[in-house]
């Protein structure tokens, strides 16, 4: 019951889970980038125009973001730098489009967002490429 409550951490759990974490946040996010891909056969390309960008640079930063981005950070190569173009959309996503939409609309990119600035602090662990760069 002890260990329950205990504030130590085991540095091991820490970079288990944050090898976890990036796994998992990393297909997650695939799940929505690879469909994006597909609409660059779309003419012209039906994407929103986020903040004047136009729609076909929009939908490729998304899917750089999406995509390039979180096959780096699944990886642990360069995650830290690699989630702020996923920090900045989610951003974008939770505060100009989804910002007059019901909190459950808001939910799903928040959560992104969450785990993109922990991300951004915590690093990718130690059972990464990050890791071996640092040596």
């Amino acid at each position: 019951m002890k260990k329950l409550f205990s504030i130590d951490h085991n540095s091991r759990n820490v970079d288990f889970v944050l090898l976890f974490t990036r796994v998992a946040i990393a297909l997650l996010m695939l799940t929505h980038g690879i469909p994006k891909m597909g609409q660059f056969a779309e003419s012209p390309v039906q994407f929103m125009n986020v903040l004047g960008m136009g729609a076909t640079a929009s939908l490729s930063l998304a899917v750089f973001a999406e995509v390039i981005c979180s096959v780096f950070i699944f990886l642990g190569l360069g995650t830290r730098l690699a989630v702020i173009p996923l920090i900045i959309m989610m951003s974008i996503a939770v505060f100009h489009v989804h910002m007059g939409d019901p909190f459950a609309e808001l939910e799903l990119p928040l959560m992104y967002l969450l785990v993109y600035v922990a991300l951004a602090v915590l690093g990718s662990g130690k059972y990464s490429f990050d890791r071996f760069l640092s040596k």
